[in-house]
């Protein structure tokens, strides 16, 4: 149950050999997106809650990796929790595992923080306890794994006894892996090891360009190169944010190891839905927001002065990169740069999940 195209870029990214037998959604610009990435793959293009277990149970369905809406456990969607009909298709899945063949022995959750307290949560985690499912819940960021982006989200991964977790399950929140991410240099087929290979490409750019132990690698890795200047004019702040709303913005620069949540709002709304490019950097643009204080706030004479910061907002693939998607995953022509970031605001991000699902299938040593 994706929100967006993202469940074949895991397997792409996990050294787990996995067949994805379907993907569910109901939105059709993510389906139109996710059938030009992956054209061979089953799309099921309709309102999830008319999936039966038979349907599930012929397609010998192993492992369930899900993001249920986020909306009804924010701010801004009212925390309506179960009261909230876009709750509908999460509880509809969790009414059908109870009858699931024994096939289906794995599951991957993943939602906005705020979803552990809620009582989604605790209809989830009461279903699995019926159903004889061990589980362990994470709070996780990419910015734990050396991608300079926050992004804090709710993880819950889940076995089929006897199948066994190979760490220590606490049953409580927990916001690191059981493991360490910093020991690839032996051919070892633990699951360290292995996560720590993963991992690999992401750390080695923190040690490769990093020389002040900062835990992320800089913005510089990831962003476009070679583009005209008439391609990267398109994605500049406009007068009109840097007039009234300059204050507001998240200034991050090339070098920077950090930068904000970007959500399905970025462009539209300028307060906490991700970070802005400053290509002098984040001092220069904040030593220069200092110095244009003294003009009158939204004045031609000011926002003059504030174009030379050449502020512009990450462009989808930077955006994508900081996601953890591959290269090779691409938007189709007819797809519009709103779009794109919309559909980038509401995804997953596929590193983090790939090192989940490889986390959940490892079996403990009997």
């Amino acid at each position: 149950m994706p929100k967006v195209p993202s469940t074949n870029s895991v397997s792409v990214e996990s050294v787990v050999d996995v067949e994805v037998v379907a993907a569910a959604d109901i939105n059709t610009l993510a389906n139109h997106v996710y059938r030009h990435n992956f054209p061979g793959t089953r799309l099921i293009q309709r309102n999830i809650q008319s999936l039966t277990v038979q349907e599930v149970d012929d397609m010998t369905v192993e492992m369930i990796v899900m993001s249920p809406p986020c909306q009804p456990f924010t701010r801004v969607g009212l925390k309506k929790d179960v009261s909230d009909v876009r709750t509908c298709s999460l509880l509809h899945v969790l009414a059908l595992l109870p009858d699931l063949k024994d096939s289906f022995r794995y599951l991957l959750v993943e939602n906005v923080r705020g979803f552990e307290s809620s009582q989604a949560r605790d209809h989830l985690v009461s279903t699995l306890d019926s159903i004889d499912f061990s589980y362990q819940e994470f709070m996780l960021s990419p910015s734990q794994f050396s991608i300079p982006n926050t992004r804090h989200r709710y993880y819950l991964v889940a076995k089929r006894r006897p199948l066994a977790f190979c760490f220590e399950n606490t049953r409580s929140l927990s916001t690191e892996l059981p493991f360490s991410l910093h020991d690839s240099s032996s051919e070892s087929e633990s699951v360290s090891n292995l996560l720590s290979t993963l991992n690999l490409k992401h750390r080695s750019l923190v040690d490769r360009h990093n020389t002040d132990e900062a835990p992320c690698y800089p913005v510089d890795q990831i962003l476009e190169t070679g583009k005209s200047e008439e391609h990267m004019a398109q994605f500049l702040v406009p007068d009109k944010v840097l007039g009234k709303h300059v204050k507001l913005l998240d200034i991050v620069g090339p070098s920077s190891t950090r930068s904000c949540c970007f959500t399905k709002a970025y462009t539209h709304y300028v307060e906490g839905t991700g970070s802005v490019l400053s290509p002098a950097g984040a001092d220069a643009a904040g030593r220069e927001l200092e110095r244009v204080s003294a003009i009158e706030p939204g004045s031609e004479q000011q926002v003059e002065r504030l174009r030379t910061l050449q502020l512009r907002y990450f462009t989808d693939r930077e955006i994508a990169r900081l996601m953890g998607f591959p290269e090779v995953f691409t938007f189709p022509q007819d797809v519009s740069r709103k779009q794109k970031y919309r559909l980038l605001g509401n995804s997953v991000n596929v590193h983090v999940v790939a090192l989940l699902i490889l986390l959940l299938v490892f079996e403990a040593e009997r």
